[in-house]
């Protein structure tokens, strides 16, 4: 089993395209322009056409079907198509799902993408509104009577837990506002550029639920982000470097449920993401002192300190003080909570650039990237890294 021993996908397909639309509040169009755009972008980005691509992966959320994607993107005949569960931890996975098409031949050019109008049209923020019956909603159900109606309600109390195990406070957690923040002032593309944060600001924006502030919230935006994956081999020929799949993994822990894990035994840590980390490293064959960049999924800050523990950065309740030392350069794109909150498809965009060098805050030498998808759901993860 692949929990127990390494996977052969590593090295077999590489990310060759990216392309976004521009990152809003309010894009004026349809979630469907707005995937088409990403892939158009991604695609010319690659130096591939329409005709190229004979895969495409993206959502259980997104609204813009497959199918009705390539007809509106002049793609023509699909060999593959799929679909990934579980929100934001949803992201790596499709570049999973696509190396793994490629890897099989069962498709040579597959491209993933996601595309929402997350703020002028439904906003995740305001919570659960109405469901459909279905064993995810019940379990959800054991939640929402007693007021716990939003994703920062969820994540709160795995970050209550998180501090009280630590003996921290929440100031803990605007290491990774700061630091986010501050190469989001550094980035044109992301909604806060120009516009850095202190610890103080952190500590000053107002509560929303105890003890997670404004600030360490993401964002809520509209936008386009697609990825084009194709062979190793045929990447090589292609007009950017690209950017080699050395590892790609999936993740679920026991007692797992959608943001809503209160029953485990200890709430202070992301058992999925210890899923993911054990199968990167054990495939990849590196470590943590091997990583260069680290693209950790920052729905919420807390989420981000537990990230880098459970991948073995630092120990348990040490996370924030690794932030703030700046050993591992983080979210250099301004992650979500200072670019924009594509769920987490703008961050392996920016793994991508750090290992072509293009990166508005560019790593020197940055040779390996790491990628994580959502947190306190299902996940996945990748490391990336430069050809040769």
């Amino acid at each position: 089993m692949s929990l127990l021993r390494r996977d052969s996908l590593g090295g077999k397909a590489a990310i060759v395209g990216i392309g976004a639309t521009e990152f809003s509040k309010n894009s004026g169009r349809s979630e469907l322009k707005l995937a088409v755009e990403a892939v158009q972008s991604a695609l010319d980005d690659a130096g591939l056409t329409p005709s190229d691509v004979d895969g495409l992966v993206t959502f259980t959320m997104d609204t813009s079907p497959e199918i009705t994607v390539a007809q509106a993107a002049g793609i023509g005949e699909l060999s593959f198509f799929s679909r990934i569960h579980y929100g934001g931890g949803a992201a790596c996975a499709t570049v999973q799902q696509a190396a793994l098409a490629v890897a099989s031949g069962v498709a040579e050019v597959v491209v993933c993408y996601r595309a929402f109008n997350e703020r002028s049209g439904r906003r995740f923020g305001s919570g659960v509104q109405h469901r459909e019956p279905s064993a995810e909603g019940a379990a959800l159900g054991w939640a929402l009577p007693f007021g716990l109606l939003t994703p920062a309600s969820w994540v709160a109390m795995a970050a209550q837990r998180y501090l009280h195990t630590y003996n921290l406070t929440p100031e803990a957690f605007g290491q990774v506002a700061v630091v986010d923040r501050r190469h989001a002032a550094r980035n044109p593309a992301a909604y806060f550029y120009g516009k850095p944060i202190t610890l103080a600001d952190h500590a000053a924006s107002r509560w929303i639920v105890d003890p997670l502030r404004l600030l360490d919230c993401c964002q809520e935006t509209d936008g386009g982000q697609a990825i084009v994956v194709t062979s190793a081999e045929r990447a090589r020929d292609l007009r950017r470097p690209p950017a080699v799949i050395v590892a790609a993994a999936q993740g679920a822990g026991r007692a797992q449920e959608q943001m809503t894990s209160f029953y485990r035994d200890d709430l202070s840590g992301l058992p999925e993401m210890s899923v993911v980390a054990r199968q990167l490293w054990r495939t990849s064959g590196l470590a943590p002192s091997d990583i260069d960049v680290g693209i950790l999924y920052d729905h919420f800050t807390p989420f981000v300190l537990m990230q880098l523990e459970e991948f073995g950065f630092c120990p348990p309740g040490e996370a924030a003080d690794f932030v703030a030392e700046d050993v591992l350069p983080l979210n250099t794109h301004g992650g979500q909570l200072g670019e924009a909150y594509l769920h987490g498809m703008n961050g392996i965009a920016e793994a991508v650039r750090q290992l072509r060098g293009t990166s508005v805050n560019q790593i020197p030498g940055a040779a390996r990237t790491l990628v994580t998808a959502g947190t306190g759901v299902p996940t996945s993860g990748l490391i990336l890294g430069s050809d040769g």
